[in-house]
């Protein structure tokens, strides 16, 4: 696959189920349902996915390339393929508190939150499976930043 390829929902699908900051709980059927109703998008390097203090109302579904997350000009996590980005933004129904950037060519899924929404009104227990995903994930997430790693 050539760096500007396109990855597949195939391809996408099993990148979500392994990557390390992955959403456990999601089952290939609800990343299939989530997947069907996203929107492929592309980004150049040093595109914004998602900017600090700006209405989105998007997720992001990372299908190819590195994205950098950063808060006041610091760097805060380089996420990639199988994960998501704009998650907090959602979660709190409020602008984004970081700023997303492509760190070269990006390809993901972009699924608009109201979109979501209606697929866990369709969909409880998907919304039940998202929710502890996203908790056990950001969870990891802090516990990254505040417990001292060991040398």
């Amino acid at each position: 696959m050539s760096s500007s390829a396109r990855p597949s929902q195939e391809q996408l699908l099993s990148a979500l189920q392994q990557a390390k900051n992955r959403l456990p709980y999601l089952s290939p059927n609800d990343w299939t349902l989530i997947i069907g109703r996203s929107k492929p998008v592309s980004f150049k390097k040093s595109g914004v996915l998602v900017q600090h203090g700006r209405e989105t109302k998007v997720l992001f579904l990372i299908a190819a390339g590195k994205v950098k997350v950063s808060v006041a000009g610091g760097v805060v996590a380089l996420i990639g393929p199988g994960e998501i980005c704009g998650e907090m933004a959602f979660l709190e129904g409020s602008l984004p508190s970081a700023s997303a950037i492509a760190e070269d060519e990006v390809h993901a899924y972009a699924i608009d939150w109201q979109v979501l929404n209606d697929l866990f009104e369709l969909f409880p227990h998907l919304a039940s499976r998202f929710y502890r995903s996203l908790a056990v994930n950001l969870s990891r997430r802090l516990r990254e930043q505040i417990v001292p790693k060991k040398r």
